[in-house]
């Protein structure tokens, strides 16, 4: 679909409009990432402002263990397993963390979390054992050369190689999806079953308490409640995923580094998707990010892509680029000036924006909009109208 688009009269359009495949791909796996902070933010109202910890645990388990620097796991150990080994490491973390974290509440237990993650980040800058320049952080390395595969571990016919270069191709139908095509199917394969889990703890009775400990807890406590292990078991259960995220990111991309994957403004930009898509809501905070990264790469600049700087520097042609304006002010100038490197700018107006006007994000207006979640009001109205 995406390539018939790049083939039709409306191709610069299509290519200014719609992020890139890759994008798509990071899209995913970071909305998870954003999903799981919303589980635990949006759902018990505890804002986890270290929950980077997690998704750097998840990466650098991936890649250690593909380096076999990880003890009794191999080179050969199933990237499947790796998530899985991934996301325990971040349940004991989490509980960890927790322990101390959850005898606070409000603002100190926000700040506490962000000065277990500004440790975990120095600590992994300066470790030695991850990699030579710990600074930078692990690559996967030459004894690793084949793609991550997801699928059934050990049964290669039900398995497909993720990554830019190291991912499989696929025949289909007329076309052939490329190796980054493949891994948007896959890894879209894994944070959809991610969502469900997430989804079947929500409406269970375990979070119907967690929903209780946000709207008020003293009362939750009065009635029999112990909320200290429920938000325990929340934050747990949300490390996990973060750190399946982390893992996808790191399968995808064979590398990470503290920046990215343990830095606390990792953490502030899962906030802001989850603040965009909407607290409270899951997949809102996936819909958040996608509309991040879809302005971001709107106004990109040249060579990165499509954008509406480049698809205005072919529309308008040289000579309308040089025409002057005031001065020796051009309009070429002038468009360099208000688009060129200031997407961060307009994010953040954005941001401001919906934090002022649209306090519930996207999917929460809608839903509110709607009366209810997509599943519930959607059909209603559908069979109402019916009728």
């Amino acid at each position: 679909m995406y390539h018939t688009l790049l083939n039709s009269p409306v191709s610069a359009e299509t290519q200014m409009l719609l992020p890139t495949v890759e994008t798509m791909v990071g899209v995913l796996y970071f909305g998870l990432f954003a999903i799981s902070f919303d589980f635990i933010s949006g759902y018990t109202g505890y804002l986890s402002f270290g929950h980077a910890v997690f998704y750097g645990t998840g990466a650098y388990t991936v890649i250690l263990i593909a380096n076999g620097k990880l003890p009794l796991l191999g080179p050969g150990t199933p990237f499947m397993l790796s998530l899985l080994v991934g996301g325990l490491i971040a349940v004991v973390l989490a509980i960890l963390v927790g322990l101390v974290s959850f005898r606070l509440s409000g603002v100190y237990f926000a700040m506490i979390t962000l000065g277990f993650a500004q440790v975990f980040y120095v600590f992994v800058r300066g470790w030695d054992y991850v990699a030579t320049n710990p600074r930078d952080g692990p690559a996967v390395g030459p004894s690793h050369a084949e793609g991550f595969q997801i699928g059934a571990p050990g049964i290669d016919q039900l398995s497909l190689s993720i990554g830019v270069l190291t991912g499989d191709e696929v025949a289909l139908l007329e076309s052939t999806l490329s190796g980054t095509e493949v891994s948007y199917y896959m890894i879209g394969l894994v944070v959809l079953a991610c969502y469900f889990a997430m989804q079947r703890v929500i409406h269970s009775p375990f979070g119907r308490v967690m929903i209780a400990i946000r709207e008020n807890e003293e009362r939750a406590v009065a009635i029999g409640y112990n909320t200290y292990l429920y938000k325990l078991g929340a934050f747990a259960i949300s490390g996990f995923f973060a750190a399946v995220a982390g893992g996808l990111f790191a399968g995808f991309k064979r590398s990470a580094s503290p920046e990215n994957s343990f830095y606390f403004l990792v953490t502030g930009d899962a906030l802001l998707a989850s603040i965009i898509g909407g607290f409270g809501t899951l997949a809102g905070s996936l819909y958040g990010h996608l509309f991040d990264e879809t302005v971001r790469e709107f106004l990109s600049k040249a060579g990165q892509g499509g954008g509406l700087l480049p698809y205005l520097r072919a529309l308008l042609g040289q000579e309308t680029l040089d025409a002057t304006l005031v001065g020796d002010t051009t309009i070429g100038g002038l468009i360099d000036l208000l688009l060129n490197g200031h997407a961060s700018l307009y994010v953040g107006l954005v941001f401001v924006l919906f934090v002022l006007y649209v306090p519930d994000g996207l999917l929460g207006t809608l839903r509110e909009r709607l009366g209810g979640t997509f599943a519930e009001a959607l059909p209603a109205k559908l069979w109402g109208d019916s009728e």
